[in-house]
């Protein structure tokens, strides 16, 4: 019951009994009305506890920020509902209240509430209530001042994310409402201010100071909003509610440490068709992020983690570390788990466990080039399974190209701080049923092989088989391949690679391509490969001397 109504009744029993124990009665009225009213929030907010991580590294318990049972309800700041009068200033005003009194719940009640930018508070958690939709604003203005963010992981000052909080504790959006992005205002932004985009980059390239790094709208420079930035934040809760149609990536904690996102919806693809950069979750040079029990339809990657681009995130030099993703489903989306490309701070420690995608581009996509530098490493990728897959189900590329192609292998380059490192990777129990390119793609660099990549219990169908190019320490074991063109298997100057109990389902003629003088040591164990004259083709150098056939 609203408190200006609790108020009113009370006054009326007041002037009817206008007696001592009339003041004991509506003492305990109004206790007893407050206590059915928490009661009735705490109903919706109480959620399952979270269950520990296993994960193959240390990683602390996660446990979600707790809140006091303060209660501020928008419309007792002057919240209209319709969604057509903005309740900006309503908002603003129940987290200043809620931070004056040391936090607490700020209720976004049913109905539908027209608002710009919220900007949380310390101890700040925005419940939307079961039916409650929270609609942004499409004007830009609305998001301004401009704050300090990370615009595809390069600083800078731009428009307020919807929801934006920096340097804050103990923050957290929950319930069982939606939040409305209305995106699709700002979606020609990625085409008619891409010159904004170019500008920025070059800023992060050539060390320009960050606070001189502004788009706000001047000069037609201007970026997209986030849905969701927290920076510097610690102890961040997303859980229970839906997120619809952004402007750009719409959850992407950044510089953040213990993040819990989970039982969330994300969509950004749909009847309104595809947010450019809608990806779903981003973590960006964060620590202790945990992803679970999630579903994503998205136009863009449904999860990618990040670390920094370029010079510019080789100057911050901020990794992300220790993320544990499990129990989700991506029905679209670029990618369902994706390393980068953004990697300059460094990636380690990522274990992901028991998720599903369907129709997704990629399964596990891993993607950095020349000139992004940080170290990937560390990761454990389990229980996993693919669908209608439209691209590689597994790829990992040290020469993605944002704009298209591949980025030229040869010649090699030196080894500089810009040189992409990936090595330790490791997947196990994956299922690929349709993929309608390559089932595994490994692309490393000349100068710098990917290294110590292992593959253990799967069971893929795909149009093509394998093609691993510039790896070294590669390892396939107990796996079953199933693909349509021949020859299944290719490899590019690769070394110490081992195929141990690989069983081929299609009985092509040429199972494997061997290129380049630098193919060295592929040993095959317990595997039923067939005669090497007709097994193995060999070009561009290689030779038979590369293969070792240990046994049957």
């Amino acid at each position: 019951m609203p408190l200006t109504i609790m108020i009113k009744l009370l006054n009326k029993i007041c002037l009817y009994l206008n007696t001592q124990i009339s003041i004991c009665v509506i003492i305990f009225i109004f206790f007893f009305f407050n206590f059915i009213s928490c009661q009735t929030k705490l109903h919706y907010l109480i959620q399952d506890e979270i269950q520990p991580v296993n994960a193959p590294f240390d990683i602390k318990e996660f446990k979600r920020p707790t809140f006091k049972q303060n209660y501020f309800d928008i419309r007792n700041y002057g919240a209209v509902e319709g969604g057509k009068i903005k309740c900006t200033e309503a908002i603003r005003e129940a987290i200043h209240q809620a931070s004056l009194e040391g936090g607490g719940y700020i209720i976004i009640p049913e109905g539908k509430w027209l608002t710009g930018a919220i900007h949380l508070d310390n101890n700040i958690n925005l419940y939307l209530d079961k039916n409650a939709e929270l609609i942004f604003s499409q004007e830009p203005e609305d998001y301004l001042p401009v704050v300090f963010a990370r615009h595809e992981d390069v600083e800078c000052y731009k428009y307020s994310s919807f929801i934006y909080a920096n340097n804050k504790e103990n923050i957290a959006i929950t319930g069982a409402g939606t939040l409305n992005g209305q995106g699709n205002y700002w979606w020609d932004y990625k085409t008619k201010r891409r010159d904004s985009e170019i500008l920025l980059y070059e800023m992060g390239k050539n060390n320009v100071p960050v606070e001189e790094r502004i788009f706000d709208g001047t000069n037609d420079r201007e970026l997209r909003p986030a849905f969701f930035q927290p920076m510097n934040c610690k102890n961040v809760l997303v859980e229970g509610v839906t997120f619809l149609y952004g402007a750009f990536w719409t959850i992407t904690p950044t510089y953040c440490d213990n993040v819990i996102i989970r039982k969330i919806k994300i969509i950004t693809y749909g009847d309104l068709g595809d947010t450019p950069n809608g990806d779903g979750v981003n973590p960006s040079s964060s620590t202790n992020v945990l992803i679970e029990d999630c579903e994503f339809s998205t136009g863009d990657d449904c999860i990618a983690i990040k670390a920094g681009r370029d010079n510019d995130g080789l100057r911050v030099n901020k990794p992300c570390e220790n993320i544990v993703i499990r129990n989700c489903k991506g029905l679209i989306g670029h990618g369902g788990i994706v390393i980068g490309s953004e990697t300059s701070g460094g990636i380690r420690n990522v274990f992901a466990e028991n998720c599903q995608f369907y129709g997704t581009d990629r399964v596990v996509r891993i993607k950095t080039t020349r000139g992004r530098g940080g170290i990937v490493e560390n990761m454990w990728f389990k229980n996993l399974s693919g669908d209608d897959i439209q691209k590689e189900a597994l790829r990992i590329n040290m020469r993605y190209n944002p704009q298209g192609p591949l980025v030229e292998r040869l010649p090699a380059q030196p080894v500089t701080e810009s040189t992409p490192i990936i090595r330790n990777i490791h997947f196990e129990n994956i299922k690929i049923t349709n993929s309608k390119s390559y089932s595994i793609e490994l692309l490393g660099l000349p100068e710098m092989l990917m290294d110590n990549i292992s593959f253990k219990d799967l069971s893929i169908h795909s149009i093509k088989g394998i093609n691993l190019s510039d790896v070294n320490r590669i390892s396939f074991n107990n796996i079953i391949i199933n693909s349509e063109k021949e020859p299944v298997v290719e490899i590019l100057d690769g070394k110490n690679i081992e195929f141990e109990k690989v069983e081929f389902t299609t009985k092509h003629k040429n199972l494997f391509n061997i290129r380049g003088q630098n193919s060295q040591n592929i040993i095959f164990k317990k595997s039923q490969i067939g005669d090497i004259k007709e097994t193995f083709l060999f070009n561009e150098g290689a030779s038979h001397k590369s293969i070792i056939i240990e046994d049957y």
